[in-house]
């Protein structure tokens, strides 16, 4: 059986020529170490209001308009009572 070189075989390239600053920092941890970075990524997106929900797919033949209505960033219903009377 005839072995088939691929990009992978010969010479590795160094760090420098295919990552720097930030990524070069990221593909020095370990995995489990990648795991919980991102875990404290999430958990910052989430308390800065970021949302776990999937964006809407408009060119579904099951996208409904009406289906869904957007969120308020604070997560509150965003209507507003006004009073009708005097004070």
């Amino acid at each position: 059986m005839q072995r088939v070189d691929s990009d992978f075989d010969g010479d590795r390239s160094t760090e420098g020529e295919w990552a720097d600053g930030e990524w070069a920092d990221w593909y020095r941890l370990t995995p489990i170490q990648r795991w919980l970075e991102s875990e404290r990524l999430w958990n910052f997106y989430l308390e800065c209001g970021g949302s776990l929900d999937p964006e809407p797919d408009t060119q579904s033949p099951f996208f409904d308009v009406a289906a869904r209505s957007p969120v308020a960033a604070d997560g509150r219903s965003g209507v507003r009572l006004l009073r009708r009377g005097g004070v």
